[in-house]
């Protein structure tokens, strides 16, 4: 059970979404984190605590699927939430193959993430919400 606010990581090459979506949760208690990309994403989450992770698709160095990949090998119960303006049924099959918690299309409304993101840390760390 997660006593201190959540930690959010919000991984996505484009600075003024990351910046957004920080502001969102920033604005809901949580602290957050950001990274411009993948290998950026792994570095955070290896001497940061990260309680959920907001990851998108389409990045350089690595995608978004890869990165998650590489997580659950460190982190198997890391809740990763993939996003994408392009998705198709291989990048949701493969998804599910890496166990990302969950697949969002862009672009999505605040509500909707923020919905995703506090059934991420309910199911994973029985976190509730008031």
């Amino acid at each position: 059970m997660l006593t201190d606010a959540p930690s959010l990581l919000i991984t996505d090459d484009d600075s003024a979404f990351r910046e957004t979506l920080d502001e969102v949760f920033q604005r809901q208690g949580f602290r957050t984190l950001q990274a411009r990309d993948g290998e950026e994403a792994l570095r955070i989450v290896g001497r940061e605590t990260v309680h959920v992770l907001l990851m998108d698709m389409h990045m350089p160095k690595l995608t978004g699927l890869e990165t998650i990949r590489r997580l659950k090998q460190l982190r198997a119960l890391l809740p990763c939430i993939l996003m994408s303006a392009h998705l198709d049924e291989t990048i949701l099959e493969q998804a599910r193959v890496v166990q990302a918690f969950s697949v969002l299309a862009k672009p999505m409304t605040s509500s909707e993430i923020r919905s995703i993101v506090r059934r991420a840390l309910e199911r994973t760390y029985n976190w509730r919400f008031d």
